[in-house]
């Protein structure tokens, strides 16, 4: 008896989309997890954030590369190879616990998490039929920010001075690997991609790499710094679970508002009023008394105008840009991100040590109000440009501005790369 095609590929999406959201509750336990762990380290500011800054500068070395890699050996086996090395380096963590071995061990983390998700995405996107692939990616994007949010609850019920924390990430990622490793499924083909010379996208679209690096320095420093210093000031983690949770929350919430925005006006306008409502937010935040009746709905707050920062940067860089560009276009802007991801978290340990979480809430502040003053720059200076179809896309926090669709072709050989997509785990309305 011959099983139903389209019963398979369900079956197939839905076992990655069940396998990545696995891999996302492991990241998001232990990014939060391990930024309370390094405080207990008590390790020196500018050490602290070597070793907080070193999963980001990993992640954004994996999304550059690792395409190369499933070019050469495929998606299930790189799939594998990636899970195996986030194991082993999560299990080498509870045998070194110095700095430097951290350090190195993380970015490895996060360079295997990158090709994790650049392999799920690229994958999906094959499977899923062109019409049905909006629905497709807006379920994966739903189970990315549940497992996200999950993952901060994990927090509450582990006692995080011992190897348990890491024994369960261990364990959520082997039974993705089992999930993975036993789909029947076939490779997707690649597809060649263009280049970009250095320097054409920052003259084009000097707001869009603006809002990608500042968008970076200002989630790299929350979810890094945030849970630390909310542990050094004796908060109960069920309360930094319970803050960490409602900031991606309030990511999810305000991505499908903000990007019909973003199609409507001049994108250039709402980055500037994206990084001045910021500004404005971080300093509300810094002196609202500390009640979590009060204090949770402007972390939301805060989540959310963070969380859109970036994937309006990577419209308004389309807007700009040839089609043919667009998966360059998208990989500068990643590359652009994660630099600001290494350097907040850096910047913003130092400023924990003299001015405590003022200085980390300040900085996050100027970065937002920097971000508005070239983006209200570029608005009188330079014409608005021609709006281009479908160029928002929705990105979890925590997750990599990843491009599946420059990856695959369908299995019937069509192109499934979207004109207008860019480096995203998952678009809305396509």
């Amino acid at each position: 008896m011959q099983s139903n095609p389209s019963v398979t590929v369900k079956t197939q999406i839905g076992t990655l989309i069940l396998a990545t959201s696995g891999v996302q509750l492991a990241n998001g336990f232990f990014g939060t997890f391990f930024a309370l762990r390094v405080a207990l380290a008590d390790f020196e500011g500018v050490v602290a954030g070597i070793v907080l800054s070193s999963y980001f500068a990993g992640f954004t070395l994996g999304a550059m590369f690792c395409k190369g890699i499933i070019e050469r050996f495929g998606h299930i086996r790189v799939y594998a190879a990636f899970g195996g090395i986030v194991i082993a380096a999560t299990a080498g963590m509870t045998l070194w616990n110095t700095p430097t071995a951290w350090s190195i061990l993380r970015a490895v983390i996060g360079f295997g998490c990158a090709g994790l998700f650049v392999t799920t995405e690229s994958w999906l996107s094959a499977k899923a039929q062109p019409g049905e692939r909006g629905r497709v990616f807006s379920i994966y994007m739903v189970g990315c920010f549940a497992a996200l949010a999950l993952g901060q609850l994990l927090i509450t019920t582990i006692d995080i001075e011992t190897a348990a924390p890491f024994n369960i990430v261990i364990v959520l990622l082997a039974i993705a690997l089992v999930l993975i490793s036993m789909t029947r499924a076939e490779q997707p083909q690649i597809a060649e991609t263009g280049s970009l010379p250095y320097g054409q996208l920052s003259r084009a679209a000097p707001a869009a790499v603006a809002g990608a690096i500042l968008s970076g320095f200002i989630t790299g420093s929350f979810y890094a710094l945030f849970p630390a210093w909310m542990q050094g000031q004796n908060v109960e983690r069920g309360t930094i679970g319970l803050f960490m949770l409602t900031a991606i929350l309030g990511g999810l919430a305000l991505q499908v508002p903000i990007g019909r925005i973003s199609d409507r006006f001049d994108r250039r306008l709402v980055l500037a009023a994206l990084g001045f409502a910021f500004m404005v937010t971080a300093v509300v935040l810094l002196h609202l008394p500390r009640m979590l009746g009060v204090v949770l709905p402007v972390a939301a707050l805060l989540g959310g105008l963070m969380s859109t920062i970036y994937p309006v940067s990577v419209a308004h860089a389309h807007d700009r840009m040839p089609a043919d560009n667009v998966v360059a276009v998208s990989g500068r802007l990643l590359l652009a991100s994660g630099c600001g991801s290494v350097a907040g978290p850096l910047l913003g340990s130092s400023l924990v040590q003299y001015y405590s979480i003022s200085g980390v809430l300040y900085m996050m502040a100027g970065a937002g109000l920097t971000l508005a003053l070239i983006s209200m720059t570029r608005v009188f200076t330079i014409a608005a440009p021609e709006r281009q179809e479908r160029p928002f896309d929705i990105l979890a926090p925590q997750a990599a501005p990843l491009a599946p669709e420059h990856l695959v072709t369908t299995d019937a050989g069509t192109d499934t790369h979207d004109a207008r997509s860019g480096l995203t785990p998952a678009a809305y309305g396509r």
